[in-house]
């Protein structure tokens, strides 16, 4: 069917449509309230079917390589914005605009139904109207949290009141020591009431941090003083000074959205109280343009997610964006109550806009200048890379002659290796072409949750990269994919001669570049470091395996019986859950009796 024969059977009905190329891949997806209607504005008809002028440059562009589109149909514009958000977060759509706000940020809260109440962290929303929440903090929450059982004399865990013993806290005068002494409610409030006062002011916190580590300096226990100097950097981190003056105890969260030609930055401030606590920020890259409307509707949406914060403060945005109806009408749903986003022209909220363009500028300034920027801008040219790999994931393997297989994702992003990023892998295959299917069909499987990368990094010749774009072509997704191998001379790798000459393939050419490259030399690290996560963790998996496998042997179920389990089963798991029957048919009635009774 014609893209003219398919915009003219569209219903005028809610739903979601996607921009197919001559090749299949998606190139956008959109929500319409009525979806003739939508798709219809984007063209002119007469005298034969063509963009509409006055549409921007990124769609008219986006548009000159349409040849065919799907639709579904839902029951409400509302179905359709939550849909289109998911589409372009797992098939990441070439003319969409992906924000991978995939954190949920953590918040300081105090139980205050407890007779002696302890601050705690969360992410999630506990549902007490006897909760008190501060936050949310990008960076630093933990700092804050450590800081405030070091100043005070609160309850410093959670085991000190079940225990009726005075303890080395309150000899050190960490601790008033209610779980045995008579302490009154009262004379215990005072020290929350001046915990609260360093969550609320973290310009008096990091002052008295700042005394304790001059202290410590002066004592020459440098690396006390050491690991506060850190501590204050983090807290310090996450906040924006501004001279700004509310003069009330208002709450907002702000967003704001800048752009140069490479890249948008999204930054988001949270005030409470009348003071800004906290702020984060993410970059976008732009590979087809800017589009303001959708990265404050992506915003917007990455941040709330699926339920209410625990604190719910109204909304500022710099600018007006089409879809801020819908938005709210979302987040209305969300919260159970009337959402606020609001576009301030006048006043102290203007200069909040104002202070939050203003770093998002600086940001942008910044990060044009990160020297990693110029290679990454080399290593897309060079590879014919789709996007500005951005955010980079490296995959790798391990396993011993097909024993303990596991599988490690490392994240590279923003100029480092980003932990928080990194996962591991329990694998059931026994060779590495399998292995490999398995590892990455689990986290395509995941992108809803956590949205595909910029680009994939294998460790692996052309076969494993194949198998990785079949994979992605396979679900729709579009994702730029690289692998990296050691070159081979007589069927052996060349690192085994004493050499490391790797070489980086994509799907249409091979490069041998000299062991002296910088691109090359940051893909090797990149590989390295999947390599050495994947090798550490099999360690500590074959050192759990050789314990049970130890366990059965003393028991006496001989080694070649525990092989013949393993090659069956796949993994002690498996054999702790399997029934008499199985087991017995596998070895015999006495050894299945056996097994069954050490995993009672």
């Amino acid at each position: 069917m014609s893209l003219l024969e398919s915009i003219k059977m569209l219903p005028a009905k809610p739903g979601i449509y996607q921009y197919f190329n001559e090749n299949g891949k998606l190139l956008y997806v959109g929500k319409a309230k009525d979806l003739s209607k939508r798709v219809k504005s984007y063209f002119y008809f007469t005298p034969q079917l063509r963009a509409n002028p006055n549409l921007s440059v990124r769609i008219q562009k986006m548009l000159a390589q349409t040849v065919s589109l799907n639709y579904i149909v839902v029951n409400s514009e509302h179905d359709a914005l939550i849909l289109e958000n998911s589409l372009i977060k797992q098939l990441k759509p070439k003319y969409n605009i992906l924000l991978r706000d995939d954190k949920t940020y953590p918040y300081i809260y105090l139980d205050r139904n407890e007779k002696y109440p302890r601050f705690e962290i969360t992410r999630k929303v506990i549902k007490d109207k006897n909760i008190l929440y501060h936050g949310p903090y990008s960076v630093g929450a933990r700092d804050i949290l450590d800081s405030l059982y070091e100043l005070t004399k609160l309850v410093q865990k959670k085991s000190c009141l079940k225990s009726h013993k005075l303890c080395l806290y309150y000899q050190i005068k960490r601790c008033l020591g209610p779980c045995e002494l008579n302490i009154s409610q009262e004379r215990y409030a005072k020290e929350v009431e001046d915990a609260l006062a360093y969550i609320e002011n973290k310009s008096l916190l990091v002052q008295r941090l700042q005394e304790r580590m001059l202290f410590y300096a002066e004592s020459e226990r440098f690396e006390e003083a050491a690991e506060l100097r850190d501590r204050i950097e983090r807290i310090d981190r996450s906040q924006i000074k501004t001279d700004i003056d509310l003069a009330s105890d208002e709450e907002y969260d702000i967003f704001a959205a800048a752009h140069n030609e490479e890249r948008a930055v999204v930054v988001r401030i949270f005030m409470r109280k009348g003071r800004i606590i906290s702020s984060s920020h993410d970059f976008i890259q732009l590979n087809e343009g800017y589009d303001e409307d959708e990265i404050y509707q992506r915003a917007l949406l990455e941040f709330y997610q699926t339920e209410a914060p625990p604190i719910i403060a109204p909304i500022l945005v710099a600018c007006e964006f089409e879809g801020k109806k819908l938005i709210e009408e979302h987040l209305s749903r969300l919260f159970g109550r009337q959402a606020q986003i609001r576009h301030p022209k006048r006043g102290n909220k203007k200069e909040l806009i104002a202070l939050a363009l203003l770093n998002a500028n600086e940001l942008l300034r910044n990060r044009k200048s990160d020297p990693k920027e110029e290679l990454l801008t080399e290593l897309k040219k060079l590879l014919h890379l789709n996007s500005h790999p951005e955010r980079i994931e490296v995959f790798d393997n391990s396993h011993l002659g097909g024993v303990a297989p596991v599988g490690s994702m490392i994240v590279y992003e923003a100029g480092g290796f980003s932990k928080e990023g990194y996962r591991r892998y329990h694998l059931e295959a026994r060779d590495e072409y399998s292995q490999m299917r398995e590892m990455l069909t689990r986290r395509i499987e995941s992108f809803e949750k956590n949205p595909p990368p910029d680009l994939w990094v294998l460790d692996g010749g052309a076969t494993l990269l194949q198998l990785a774009c079949e994979l992605l072509d396979s679900h729709g997704v579009n994702l730029d994919v690289i692998a990296i191998s050691k070159e081979k001379i007589d069927a052996k790798s060349h690192r085994a001669k004493g050499k490391a000459n790797d070489i980086l393939h994509t799907l249409d050419e091979s490069f041998k570049l000299a062991n002296s490259d910088k691109r090359l030399q940051f893909v090797q690290m990149l590989r390295d470091e999947a390599h050495r996560t994947a090798l550490k963790f099999h360690k500590e998996s074959k050192v759990k395996l050789d314990q049970e496998s130890l366990l059965l042997t003393l028991k006496g179920i001989s080694h070649a019986k525990i092989k013949k389990l393993l090659n069956h089963l796949g993994s002690f798991e498996a054999i702790k859950t399997s029934t008499f029957d199985e087991l017995a048919e596998l070895l015999n009635a006495k050894d299945a009796k056996l097994i069954k009774n050490i995993y009672k």
